[in-house]
């Protein structure tokens, strides 16, 4: 697993913020899209792709999306 490419597959899930504004140091709380839908979206992609349980409380520890890729590197088994 690349940050690169988790960075893509995070910004898949915003429909109007384009991926050139989201990078690996992006907080993601700040992208104006950022919801709680946008917390489950991300939790469900993770779960599909990287077959990683993340949870509510991974999200709310984490601050950027460098953190969370940490957070789901330290899961895969």
């Amino acid at each position: 697993m690349e940050i690169l490419e988790f960075t893509e597959n995070f910004a898949s899930q915003f429909n109007e913020t384009g991926s050139v504004k989201i990078n690996p140091e992006s907080k993601f709380r700040d992208i104006e899209e950022w919801s709680s839908f946008h917390a489950l979206s991300i939790i469900a992609m993770v779960d599909e792709i990287y077959k990683v349980k993340l949870t509510g409380d991974d999200i709310r520890k984490s601050s950027t999306i460098s953190d969370l890729f940490e957070i789901i590197k330290s899961k895969i088994k």
